[in-house]
């Protein structure tokens, strides 16, 4: 009888340890990434009164006399597998787990020892450190291989310190690319003034300091009158620093020569109809060019010293060569010659040959592509900024290679649309562009796990990966309390290294947290079932305490 107090008492301590559990449970159904617990009770003993027997040849056997001496709590069982549901929350650092084929764990980091959670709450420290929000332990991970930026080393996991001070910013990086495209149409008035059509890019140095490079592009005359040639110069103007001085005319000021930046002597002879249809040209002694005024009988030769039509009567009464071709002043004019056609004796027609110092950019008078510029098969061209410094022994800018082959050349209404821009397109992004120094503007991480810093000035850069942990017995972990947990004997151990989180197929989910995975539900319903079981084993107390009162009272 005494026995069955004892079983009574058993069983009431067994549901008080489950409805404690159950109570801790419920209490956490908020707790990020709370795993819930559930107990399994066992038998404890059995006294055995009398053995078993076997049978014989005139007798069965017997079973053995057990009598139970209750129930313990055989087992608690952490549900660390089952994932918990996803609560967005919108933050970066926030940061929810989705496992694949085994169970993952953040390592964290309390100053003494690695332990390891599933709460994904994290931000950054007064030190730059990545840390959780509710303790401050410090997320660990791999850091960026010197040698090569774009990867980490995947070593014994240390603190990520994602906001150390160099950090901050990212360095600039010199313009090595540029590109004009767009559509140039002759009948463009720019291309009639003494300008041209005029373009600008905005380049940087290795230090992030920028500059402006300014191009003319000119339409070179066609040789036969009528006949388009489909030909234009590009030409350098001038590059401007941030300060806006001339850098270019600097250097030519100080003894440098224009070719060595950009451009080649480019000679082109055009055909230019006397301004005055009273004037014609004829060979006259030493095969000189005369040229007559029929309305006042006056004959004049070239001069091509002075480039001057010089009166034969009065050598004061003199005409300049752009008075009578209409050639622009700022025309550098190396020679002029005439033909006289078949049958005649003079034209009114001057070939006169200039020369500047760019490119010729020639287009295919039939489908408007360009050609080639500079030379026949080429479409790039270099600009030579290497030689402007700024520190000329040790320059900062690097020499811009300047892609041409975009440029169109049809009729678009007397408009061009042609654009010069830094860079080059290489698939979906830009090549060569060259930045200046950027700031940090955000942090971003992949569901593989790696940090990225985002920058003003357009650039992405490694700074980290998390790495996580996987045991062999994830339910043998020991918690901790804080939503941490450390090894034990039966968990297995952790290397000191990790593993990537995408190397099974799990992945990182940022903006996320895992929610408890408590189920309300099946808890109210074991909070009936033990209960019920607490009510049951106190009245095995009551009556084998009644059943006892009555044997005492046999002796009245």
């Amino acid at each position: 009888m005494m026995r069955s107090l004892f079983s009574g008492v058993a069983g009431l301590k067994t549901h008080q340890t489950k409805m404690d559990v159950i109570g801790n449970n419920i209490s956490n159904v908020n707790t990020v990434a709370f795993k819930s617990s559930s107990t399994t009770f066992s038998d404890i003993m059995y006294q055995t009164t009398s053995q078993a027997s076997g049978a014989t040849a005139n007798r069965g056997g017997t079973n053995a006399k057990q009598i139970g001496l209750g129930v313990t709590n055989g087992a608690t069982k952490i549900s660390i597998t089952s994932a918990g549901a996803a609560q967005s929350t919108g933050d970066a650092l926030d940061i929810r787990l989705t496992d694949s084929n085994s169970t993952n764990f953040f390592i964290v980091n309390n100053g003494s020892e690695n332990l390891f959670t599933r709460a994904g709450s994290f931000y950054i420290d007064g030190n730059g450190n990545l840390a959780m929000t509710t303790t401050g332990y410090l997320v660990m991970g791999w850091q960026v291989d010197p040698q090569d930026p774009a990867n980490v080393i995947k070593d014994t996991v240390t603190p990520l310190r994602v906001m150390r001070p160099e950090n901050l910013t990212s360095a600039p990086e010199a313009t090595t690319n540029a590109n004009f495209s767009g559509v140039i149409d002759k009948n463009d008035s720019q291309f009639s003034s003494s300008n041209g059509y005029i373009r600008s890019f905005t380049f940087y140095d290795n230090l992030g300091y920028s500059y402006t490079a300014k191009f003319a592009i000119k339409r070179i005359p066609d040789e036969i009158p009528g006949e388009y040639n489909g030909k234009f110069t590009v030409e350098l103007s001038a590059i401007y620093d941030s300060e806006n001085n001339d850098i270019l005319a600097n250097y030519l000021r100080d003894g440098g020569n224009l070719q060595d930046i950009f451009g080649e002597n480019v000679q082109t002879t055009s055909a230019y109809e006397a301004v005055a249809n009273t004037y014609s040209f004829s060979l006259g002694g030493l095969n000189e060019i005369t040229m007559t005024d029929s309305s006042t009988g006056n004959t004049y030769n070239y001069n091509n010293a002075t480039q001057t039509f010089v009166n034969n009567a009065d050598p004061t009464d003199t005409l300049t060569l752009s008075a009578v071709s209409g050639i622009p002043n700022d025309k550098t004019v190396t020679g002029v010659s005439i033909t006289i056609p078949a049958g005649q004796t003079s034209t009114n027609i001057l070939n006169i040959t200039t020369q500047t110092i760019g490119y010729e950019l020639s287009f295919d008078t039939s489908e408007g592509f360009l050609n080639y510029a500079g030379v026949a098969g080429n479409k790039n061209l270099m600009l030579n900024t290497a030689l402007l410094g700024p520190n000329k022994a040790d320059a900062a800018l690097s020499n811009i290679d300047i892609d041409f082959s975009k440029m169109l050349n049809y009729d678009n209404g007397g408009t061009s649309t042609c654009v010069a821009n830094r860079g080059v397109q290489d698939g979906s992004s830009m090549r060569g562009e060259g930045k200046k120094l950027g700031t940090m503007t955000g942090l971003s991480v992949q569901n593989s796990g790696k940090i990225y810093g985002s920058y003003s000035n357009g650039n992405t850069v490694l700074l980290g990966q998390i790495a996580v942990a996987q045991f062999a017995n994830a339910s043998g972990l020991e918690e901790m309390g804080d939503n941490c947990y450390q090894t034990t004997l039966n968990s297995g151990e952790f290397d000191g290294i990790g593993i990537e989180v995408s190397a099974d197929g799990s992945s990182m989910n940022t903006g996320q947290l895992e929610m408890s995975n408590v189920d309300l539900s099946g808890e109210f319903t074991d909070m009936i079932t033990t209960q019920r079981g607490f009510q049951a084993n106190s009245r095995i107390i009551t009556v084998s305490d009644t059943m006892l009162e009555e044997l005492i009272n046999l002796k009245r």
